[in-house]
């Protein structure tokens, strides 16, 4: 089961709206029982990295997150700050992050010659995704995708590196490892790139 877990960020329902005009079953869970069933997880993400964090651990769903993510290998994509959740720290503040996919969430313009780069990057913007990642299928040539960050996910390992996109510098706008993918934009709000790119999850 499709399953949007609801810890008190994100925009639930658009992604809701999107499987159900697909005609995948989806559900919403907001405790870790409404987890049980789920065999792909989407965790959304907005506002800053600290208040995220606080809110998935006082949702009382971390655990079973984890467990569901890291021993039974169940596939999950990250949105936005739910992708950068999956780092091991930020530099937005001082909550560790769920440590998934080695790498630090960085500010654009505390990169040398960036200082005065306008924040937060914002609208559109074209992605150039790696061949072998099966989230960007029918998108290779042809991706873009609504942004709206100031941070973004330095990836420890180039691996790691599913998409990138350039704003002041090439920087990852999505990431893969194993079972845990995510992506720095808003699929929910890409129109047909988004719709493919959430089809596409969907059917792994």
């Amino acid at each position: 089961m499709m399953t949007i877990i609801n810890y008190g960020l994100g925009n639930i329902q658009a992604f809701v709206n999107v499987y159900k005009r697909l005609h995948i079953p989806v559900v919403v869970a907001t405790n870790a029982a409404e987890l049980a069933d789920a065999s792909k997880l989407i965790l959304p993400g907005v506002g800053s990295f600290d208040h995220a964090m606080e809110k998935l651990n006082q949702s009382g769903i971390r655990e079973q997150l984890t467990e569901l993510v890291v021993n039974r290998k169940i596939p999950v994509l990250g949105v936005c700050v739910g992708m950068q959740m999956f780092a091991d720290g930020s530099e937005e503040g001082a909550q560790a992050g769920l440590g998934w996919v080695p790498g630090q969430v960085q500010e654009f313009r505390a990169q040398p010659g960036l200082a005065e780069l306008a924040q937060p990057h914002m609208g559109w913007n074209d992605v150039a995704p790696r061949e072998d990642i099966p989230l960007f299928r029918g998108l290779e040539s042809d991706a873009r995708f609504y942004f709206l960050h100031s941070y973004y996910y330095h990836c420890a390992d180039a691996k790691h590196v599913a998409a990138t996109a350039d704003y002041g510098l090439e920087f990852s706008c999505a990431i893969s490892s194993e079972n845990v993918y995510g992506v720095q934009f808003h699929p929910e709000k890409s129109h047909h790139y988004g719709v493919t790119l959430l089809k596409n999850f969907a059917e792994f």
